[in-house]
């Protein structure tokens, strides 16, 4: 498209972000505003999509990382034929152009942004996923100077680096003025330049106002054997006076009288006639599967469930070319590591770099990739804004989080997962599985790969003896009944390691002649209410065991599902944080083992 017009779309650009943001009455149009020339560029001369098809598999990708920028993304998205929605619905309840991107109502939207920082990482995920599906698609980011201040920017452009991703191009928004105050280092494009040249990146720094060079540095982007990075120069509030390099006018719409103003100053916009660069070859459609596994385990034989949870990835790995497992360098302890002795291409080291871990897995996720993410669970909590946001997208992956509790021994507590059900369990829609032998484990597995939404799978490092049978089945939502009968007086609930305490716990009650049932809650969320309760009316009496702090985990979960009935329950926790010790030690210090549990149980039928 020539010069010209890409100039008059760059200032429809602006003409729209102002009017939106101002009939919502918020928003940020002076930061829209410095992109204007960048978008025109990118939606009008540089991408290659079908505005019929928002999940071409060879259509271009655009992250706007920068996710307060939304109404000059919805402007592009209209002004290009993508959507029809009227901008002037921006931010109200009933539109699909929320204050912040977000495919679960807009679906031209591939994840949702607005917590900064994070799209680099996603979009070093969708570049992946060209390189691995052998297609010719790029994937563009565009950032903001000051979110570039996150950490996790710098562990996306490491692994970009590390894995040669010369098909993904970052663009950094310059326009010295962040929310409270000037960004971190301005306009010094210098300091920016060291510091993304120090991470092996090429660098392009242009005039971010100027078409004719951010043209050529697409151009240049395309021929370039590294990741590239460009910085581009802008001013926030361009082409308006009162506006353009002005500290105070983030995140504030005009008012009628100023925007008025504001149009006079930049002149009369006219829309030029477009057509798309449409993607060079057919859409491909990713076919949604089911998932069964078959086990070959014997009764009594130990095992931990994180062992279990490698054999089950490489078994559904070598039947489903789409399943990805990704790692934090922890593969030969969540046994992740499996899957490389059978299918080596579906398994994509992430390094000890959590945070870009999960966008990686979204922006994976988004291409059609059944993404199993794996590290120890309390690690996962370092990244949970980014899981969180993943939930917020909608995004389908898997997260198996192993050692688990303090059942892991003499590691201590910095290794211990303690609040990882309560961080999964709070997610949207999201799916927790505890499994407590390794049937169950690869049972559920297979179930959480069949699901959408965030699944999590909370694995052990303590080996646990097989109690089900390899015909058994687990259908997410439910709980297992272990032992039962007419006369039971209590209920003891467990799952992973306290299930077997349990266990031991029924034989010793059973001794002093006390019936009792055990009941395996391997389904955490959802959560199986209704036949608990039915349960619970009988049995007046329960003993919740849980390797977890009290707060958001099973005991919680059990009590909320029950209340409203009459019954006496004791809850048994972690409740202070544990020291390093053998597995058995903990499990007794923490009085969460079968002793424990007896005592707690003769106290409730006192």
């Amino acid at each position: 498209m020539k010069t010209k017009d890409l100039i008059s779309i760059a200032k429809v650009l602006r003409h729209d972000s102002i009017r939106a943001t101002t009939d919502a009455g918020s928003g940020h149009p002076t930061s829209c505003m410095s992109a204007a020339e960048i978008m025109s560029v990118l939606f009008f001369d540089e991408m290659h999509f079908d505005p019929k098809s928002s999940h071409h598999s060879e259509m271009d990708e655009f992250i706007m990382s920068k996710g307060h920028c939304a109404p000059i993304l919805y402007s592009a998205l209209f002004r290009s034929g993508c959507i029809k929605d009227d901008l002037e619905t921006l931010r109200k309840l009933n539109s699909r152009l929320e204050g912040h991107p977000n495919p679960r109502t807009l679906d031209w939207v591939k994840v949702a942004t607005g917590s900064l920082g994070q799209g680099l990482s996603v979009g070093v995920g969708m570049a992946l996923a060209a390189k691995l599906q052998n297609k010719s698609y790029h994937t563009y980011v565009l950032m903001g100077d000051g979110e570039i201040a996150e950490g996790s920017v710098y562990e996306a452009c490491q692994l970009a680096e590390h894995y040669k991703l010369n098909n993904l191009t970052g663009i950094v928004d310059i326009n010295r003025l962040a929310q409270s105050e000037p960004a971190m280092y301005e306009h010094n494009i210098r300091a920016y330049k060291k510091r993304f040249e120090g991470f092996g990146w090429k660098v392009i720094a242009i005039n971010g106002h100027s078409i004719s060079q951010i043209k050529s540095a697409f151009a240049k982007s395309k021929k370039s054997k590294q990741p590239v990075m460009i910085l581009a120069k802008t001013f926030k509030g361009k082409g308006v006076s009162f506006l353009e390099n002005k500290e105070g006018f983030h995140g504030k719409a005009l008012n009628k009288e100023e925007a008025k103003k504001a149009y006079e100053e930049l002149g009369d916009a006219k829309m030029p006639k477009f057509k798309a660069k449409l993607p060079t070859t057919k859409n491909q459609n990713t076919k949604s599967r089911t998932y069964s596994i078959k086990t070959n385990y014997k009764l009594g034989e130990v095992i931990a469930t994180r062992k279990a949870y490698g054999s089950a990835l490489s078994k559904l790995a070598d039947h489903d070319k789409n399943i990805i497992a990704t790692d934090g360098d922890t593969k030969n302890s969540t046994y992740a590591t499996e899957i490389l002795k059978k299918t080596p291409k579906q398994f994509i080291e992430g390094y000890i770099a959590e945070q870009n871990l999960v966008g990686m897995a979204t922006g994976l996720s988004t291409k059609g990739y059944n993404v199993f993410a794996s590290a120890f669970a309390a690690f996962f909590s370092r990244a949970h804004d980014q899981i969180r946001m993943a939930g917020v997208s909608g995004a389908n992956l898997n997260f198996v989080g192993s050692h688990a509790g303090a059942s892991i021994g003499e590691d201590g507590a910095s290794q211990m997962a303690l609040e990882d059900l309560a961080m999964f369990r709070s997610l949207p829609e999201s799916t927790c599985v505890y499994p407590s032998d390794a049937i169950s484990t690869e049972k559920l597995l297979a179930e959480m790969a069949g699901l959408d939404g965030i699944r999590h799978m909370r694995t052990t490092r303590m080996a646990t003896p097989v109690i089900y049978k390899n015909s058994d089945t687990f259908p997410i939502g439910k709980f297992k009944t272990l032992k039962l009968s007419t006369k039971d007086k209590v209920v003891l609930i467990g799952a992973g390691v306290t299930l077997h305490e349990c266990m031991k716990a029924h034989h010793i009650l059973k001794d002093k002649k006390i019936s009792s049932r055990v009941i395996d809650l391997y389904s955490i969320k959802p959560f199986p209410s209704k036949e608990l309760r039915q349960v619970v009316e009988r049995v007046k009496n329960v003993v919740v065991v849980e390797d977890h702090y009290p707060e958001g985990g099973l005991g919680e979960a059990v009590q909320s599902a029950i209340s409203g009935l009459r019954f006496n329950i004791a809850h048994l926790a972690i409740r202070h944080v544990p020291h390093s010790g053998s597995p058995e030690q903990l499990v007794k210090t923490c009085k969460i083992g079968a002793d424990t549990i007896v005592s707690e149980a003769k106290k409730l039928l006192k």
